[in-house]
């Protein structure tokens, strides 16, 4: 049987639709989702994290959803954001599907739901929050990241949340080294928040 990861394009596990209540202090989303795609069966401890902790987003411009799964972060910020356009951005064709369904039953019509490849060079976003896929291996993480960050307007943080035991704190160390500003914005569960700023030059 072919395995399948949540960050393959084409998932290859059966669909079995289900659903995700995901519970915040602003409010209560009931959520789609399907197998295949990350955090299927529950609501990711470490999505919760990030999205009981950051700041309320920029109230305008371009919000960044990386790796947007079947869209709890994508849907929460267009919600607390809804006069910003969110992109969610994911490889997995399922979760990209999931992520336009839950946005149209929520009736958040600022959801751009893309693959990475038809997102405009050129844009810049004002914040990135994301529960990156670690799970892809370190090389291909790195470069997720070093792509994205550098699309960051100058003034503003991408919001990660990362698994201590994942190598939260390498990553730190990494995107520091790479000229990022990082802080710990928050450590709970076993899981850091980290505020990264755009990389600076040398």
């Amino acid at each position: 049987m072919a395995s399948s990861h949540y960050f393959d394009p084409e998932p290859a596990a059966a669909s079995r639709p289900g659903e995700v209540r995901l519970v915040l202090g602003d409010g209560q989303l009931a959520l789609r989702t399907d197998r295949g795609v990350f955090s299927a069966g529950r609501a990711d401890p470490g999505t919760l994290v990030l999205l009981r902790s950051v700041p309320d987003p920029p109230v305008a411009g371009e919000l960044l959803d990386l790796g947007c799964g079947y869209g709890p972060i994508a849907c929460t910020l267009a919600r607390r954001a809804p006069g910003a356009t969110v992109w969610a951005v994911d490889v997995n064709r399922r979760a990209r599907e999931l992520t336009s369904a839950n946005a149209a039953r929520l009736g958040l019509s600022n959801v751009r739901v893309v693959e990475p490849s038809e997102v405009d060079p050129a844009l810049r976003f004002s914040a990135i929050w994301s529960n990156p896929p670690v799970r892809v291996g370190k090389e291909a993480l790195h470069g997720l990241l070093a792509t994205w960050l550098a699309r960051l307007t100058p003034e503003a943080s991408a919001w990660l949340v990362v698994k201590r035991h994942l190598g939260a704190d390498s990553l730190a160390a990494w995107l520091a080294s790479e000229g990022h500003e990082v802080a710990r914005a928050a450590s709970k569960q076993g899981y850091r928040l980290l505020q990264v700023g755009p990389g600076r030059p040398a």
